[in-house]
């Protein structure tokens, strides 16, 4: 038996505890396939879940993060090879099965994918599963039929994981993008970015109108509640919102006017239990869609050292992009 590092939440009398220490191959969950897991990332999520501030870990103990890119170290499946690099989101990872925080994985074959050809395992993970959620917004709005030049795009939440690589993604398909977000210092990322206009997220946060002066044609919302109603309600006549986040809450305070009225299109985008197909699909496009200078650009580096401290000062909204966690 060997031992790798690894940070582990347990359950204690007054709530969470989290911390790195060692874990011997016998804790690893059943799976025929072994990674060395190289990089994760560090998303809203899994701050939640290092926090305590949600119920995201439901095992105890539970290694978290959410997903995690490395190279297989044994196979027990024709599908995967030793020497694979292969990438992991979503499944329950970093909340009922160990996840990404540690030195070594195993998972079951048919939940792993193997990167597209060219793409290294810390690329993968500064696209990560905001990247990958991301890009699923992309396709679910080009899967309904609207275009860069049928008018402009809004992503809101532009500043963090998802949302900055929703307005890299299509800005590098030609839309006009315009971007909502509560920190206005960071007006030129997201101008690097691709932005074409800031408006501010108390613009989207009051109460909504049935129907709004139109605005924007295609739309990727990552919070929810009030904000989500006012999408719709400015959405153009034929257009689209892609939904796929709720860190605003998860009600839904909307009329059916813009539905009914403007043959507007609510999407809703899951990365957890995205079929294996479509996950397939997700990362030829980002292995060719997103530019790696702009996504160098947002990507912070940090060691398994940093996860906890960093987690901290994401949920207090001084991180932005993507933050990559080198395991090895």
């Amino acid at each position: 038996m060997s031992t790798f590092k690894a940070i582990v939440v347990v359950k204690k009398e007054d709530g969470q505890q989290a911390a790195i220490r060692d874990v011997d191959d016998s804790e690893l969950m059943e799976g025929d396939v072994t990674v060395r897991v190289t990089h994760s990332t560090l998303n809203y999520k899994d701050a939640l879940a290092l926090g305590g501030r949600a119920p995201i870990v439901r095992r105890f103990p539970l290694i978290p993060g959410i997903d995690f890119a490395g190279e297989v170290e044994a196979s027990g499946s024709a599908d995967f090879a030793p020497g694979d690099v292969v990438v992991l989101t979503g499944w329950g990872a970093g909340e009922t099965r160990h996840g990404g925080y540690a030195q070594r994985a195993r998972w079951p074959a048919g939940q792993l994918v193997k990167l597209p050809q060219g793409m290294t395992a810390e690329r993968a993970m500064a696209i990560g599963t905001a990247g990958l959620t991301a890009m699923l917004c992309v396709l679910a709005l080009e899967r309904h039929g609207v275009k860069p030049q049928d008018g402009p795009a809004v992503v809101t939440g532009a500043v963090g994981g998802v949302g900055s690589v929703a307005v890299a993604l299509l800005a590098r398909k030609g839309w006009k993008v315009i971007a909502s977000t509560g920190r206005p210092q960071e007006a030129d990322y997201l101008k690097n970015l691709g932005v074409s206009k800031i408006i501010p997220r108390g613009e989207l946060a009051a109460a909504a109108k049935p129907l709004g002066k139109e605005a924007w044609v295609a739309g990727i919302d990552t919070v929810g509640s009030t904000t989500l109603a006012n999408l719709c309600a400015r959405t153009s006549y034929g257009g689209a919102i892609a939904a796929c986040g709720l860190a605003g809450g998860m009600d839904l305070p909307a009329s059916v006017a813009p539905f009914i009225l403007r043959n507007v299109a609510l999407l809703g985008v899951d990365s957890v239990q995205a079929p294996m197909a479509l996950r397939q699909r997700a990362w030829e496009r980002l292995a060719i869609d997103i530019d790696t200078g702009v996504l160098a650009s947002m990507t912070t580096k940090i060691g398994l050292d940093q996860v906890i401290t960093t987690a901290a000062e994401l949920l207090a909204g001084k991180v932005r992009g993507r933050v990559v966690v080198e395991i090895d």
